[in-house]
């Protein structure tokens, strides 16, 4: 496909409408320029009808399949002016209730008058047969909704792209013009969720305040939410939170301290006192942690505890059917699910999580006692299922969660409808966020058991909140840690390695024969060549070519000689090079290519998939599949996410990247066969222990450092942990 250079504007009259995606708007549409000259223009433009007026701004294409295209980015809608576009509008059933046979009448009745009196007479639509005055009430309404909508996508066009416009107006209907004009800074809330920037652009251009309370309240809380996804924060200091505000807003501090303090005042935004230091938070970060610290305290109430004896039995008759004897404290973390109504389970690897699982599990089963099993990822949700032999879900599929008609995430498990089961266990809660978590918590049943098992030495959650840690700090919630570790783990270099990171010590890179390796580059520029090499001949010359799909490369950052950005295309043009029969797909700077592995980066409740028979929605931050086919001609690429196929929209491929290597961040609460992790000088807050530490127990059968000699040690010895600042532990300690 050939592009030509010039962006160029062509106008004219939508003659006919050849293919629309509803879902996302994408429009393939025949355009009579007035020189009797029909283009073909392809591009996203909703509610695009025959008879339309229209301006469109882009680049000619030529596309072999179908010839020389216009591809538009922006547009301008017109209604028709004349009778003849008139009519072919109103017939193409644009308006409900107008076919093509009441078209005419309309047209012939009115004339050019016809918009006019449909909109603003519509009682006069009745002297036409056929038509009573109810429906001629309902045609003025769904004309004056396509005008809402066309006033919205003009008012939006200079701010925002067409699928935030569509947003927009979902949200708001066809009064958002007027909405927007009077707060711009509405466009912020969760729906429709436009970015700060953009709503501060529109407020500028209509001359609003920069002083104004509305605009700083909202600049706070964007700094708290950009501050919340970068870097986990739940809320921030006063002064640090005045002094970013004063910065994105462009005022001077002392404005935005008095704004800020006011804003408090009414209510606006929260606060929490720690030590003689002050918190500020949104409403809803503050809700979420004052429930989470509430009802955590009554639980225990709730549950009630089992007799110590009857406790002890239970665990006993549990030994005899396993033919084992506990250790200590795996005995203790089964009296404790017992004995408490929440519990904390937590352990490195080889420690015997999944034993004391399985004889929780076994336990409650024979008290009668129903159990639900499930884990923030769907690949931490499918190894807890292997584990143990017994279905577990993603706490969202627990969860029930689904999106309304607006577009907001609802849980079909709350207070009003919660869990059934009567004991809930989570497995790698380090990685649950704090809305995650108070959306959990709601969904508890008065009398259910929580038990929540990880690892506290891992990476904290990639969404804001540092709960798991928090929960333990707080030393309220029973907390069991397992450090033995079993023989048939201590054979395995990787646990003991593991192991070593974790108490500070250099991991073992000598050893030869084990599951854990050392390739030595001090060039770091050989990285990426030795990774390559690695993947496509050494390991599947020992071990076989199906190894290939067993392989993951871990690293700490996105830049740099060993980051994910190097290494993908390094790694896409030695694993899957480029051949005639594999389509392609440029998109925001990568190049898909059927056969690439790629990873879903947000959470996207609205994407639909299919397993078999079973359709399903949701793809989640971290979901790793395979590109099976490229179809330019449907505008999507059919993907396959482990056992779920989904048709994969050109539209969002923003939110796709080539997965060949990720994040340590990424690779949490999965575990892949074989992990390559790179070892190289990289930002001083991305070489440290839990880092590493999270890396290489990521690995199930083999390990392989490629790197700088010095990195393993350097990562290990520092105990440095970027600070996330909540309120939790504190409202937790507070409640019990």
């Amino acid at each position: 496909m050939g592009i030509y250079d010039k962006i160029e504007e062509i106008s004219g009259t939508i003659e006919n409408v050849v293919y629309r995606n509803e879902g996302n708007d994408y429009t393939v549409m025949e355009i009579a320029d007035g020189e009797n000259n029909l283009i073909t223009a392809v591009g996203i433009i909703p509610m695009a009808y025959e008879g339309e007026r229209v301006i469109l701004r882009g680049e000619y294409t030529y596309h072999k399949e179908f010839g020389r295209q216009f591809a538009f980015s922006s547009f301008e809608k017109m209604l028709p002016e004349d009778t003849e576009d008139i009519l072919r509008y109103l017939s193409s059933r644009t308006v409900k209730g107008i076919g093509p046979v009441t078209a005419l009448k309309i047209v012939n009745r009115y004339g050019k008058e016809s918009f006019d009196v449909i909109e603003n007479h519509p009682e006069w639509l009745a002297d036409i047969p056929g038509i009573t005055l109810k429906k001629a009430a309902a045609i003025s309404e769904s004309f004056r909704e396509a005008a809402g909508m066309r006033g919205v996508m003009m008012f939006c066009r200079e701010y925002m792209g067409t699928g935030e416009a569509v947003r927009v107006y979902k949200k708001f209907g066809a009064g958002a013009v007027g909405l927007l004009q009077s707060n711009p800074y509405i466009l912020c809330d969760e729906e429709p969720g436009i970015p700060f920037d953009k709503a501060d652009a529109i407020a500028r251009s209509l001359g609003h305040s920069l002083d104004s309370e509305t605009r700083v309240l909202y600049g706070v809380k964007h700094v708290l939410a950009n501050n919340a996804q970068t870097a986990g924060h739940t809320c921030l200091p006063y002064d640090i939170l005045a002094s970013e505000a004063s910065r994105v807003l462009g005022l001077d501090s002392e404005c935005v301290t008095r704004t800020l303090r006011s804003l408090i005042d009414d209510g606006e935004l929260s606060s929490w006192k720690h030590g003689e230091s002050y918190y500020v938070m949104t409403n809803t970060t503050a809700e979420d942690e004052d429930l989470i610290a509430s009802r955590l305290s009554r639980i225990s109430d709730e549950a009630g505890a089992f007799a110590i004896d009857d406790i002890n039995a239970l665990i006993e008759k549990e030994e005899c059917g396993y033919n084992l004897t506990f250790a200590p404290m795996q005995r203790e973390a089964l009296f404790s699910a017992l004995k408490y109504g929440a519990m904390i389970l937590t352990g490195g690897p080889g420690t015997g999580k999944t034993t004391v699982i399985k004889a929780m599990i076994s336990i409650f089963d024979a008290l009668g006692l129903k159990v639900v099993l499930a884990a923030p990822t769907g690949r931490a949700a499918k190894r807890m299922s292997e584990a143990t032999s017994r279905e577990a879900k993603t706490i969202h599929r627990m969860l029930e969660m689904e999106r309304t008609a607006e577009g907001a995430v609802r849980f079909g498990r709350n207070a009003r409808a919660p869990i059934s089961e009567h004991v809930i266990i989570i497995d790698e809660a380090s990685m649950i966020d704090l809305s995650l978590m108070a959306a959990l918590i709601r969904a508890l049943k008065r009398g259910s058991r929580l038990i929540l098992i990880g690892d506290a030495d891992q990476l904290p959650s990639v969404g804001a909140g540092n709960v798991f840690a928090d929960l333990i700090a707080s030393e309220m919630i029973k907390t069991v840690r397992l450090t033995e570790i079993f023989r048939q783990s201590k054979e395995s270099l990787i646990v003991t390695n593991a192991h070593k990171i974790n108490a500070g010590e250099p991991p073992v890179l000598t050893v030869t024969d084990k599951d854990f390796f050392f390739v030595r580059r001090e060039d770091e520029r050989d990285i990426a060549d030795a990774i390559a090499s690695l993947v496509t001949q050494r390991l599947p010359r020992a071990y076989g070519k199906s190894i290939r799909n067993e392989i993951q490369i871990i690293t700490p950052s996105r830049k740099g000689v060993g980051g994910v950005e190097n290494l993908n295309t390094a790694l896409q043009g030695c694993i899957n090079p480029p051949a005639k029969f594999k389509k392609e797909k440029l998109s925001h700077g990568t190049l898909f290519r059927e056969g690439d592995r790629v990873m879903q980066t947000v959470n996207n409740y609205d994407i639909e998939w299919e397993r078999g028979s079973y359709v399903g929605v949701g793809l989640f931050n971290g979901d790793i599949g395979v590109i099976e086919r490229i179809k330019p001609n449907e505008d999507c690429m059919t993907i396959c996410f482990e056992d779920r196929i989904v048709e994969y929209p050109f539209e969002s491929l923003e939110e796709l990247e080539l997965a060949y290597a990720i994040t340590v961040h990424k690779s949490q609460g999965s575990e892949y066969p074989v992990v390559v992790i790179p070892m190289y000088y990289c930002p001083p807050m991305l070489m440290t222990r839990n880092l590493l530490y999270t890396a290489v127990t990521r690995a199930k059968r083999m390990v392989i450092l490629v790197g700088r000699s010095d990195i393993p040690a350097k990562m290990a010895s520092n105990n440095s942990e970027i600070k996330r600042y909540t309120a939790l532990t504190d409202k937790i300690i507070k409640y019990y």
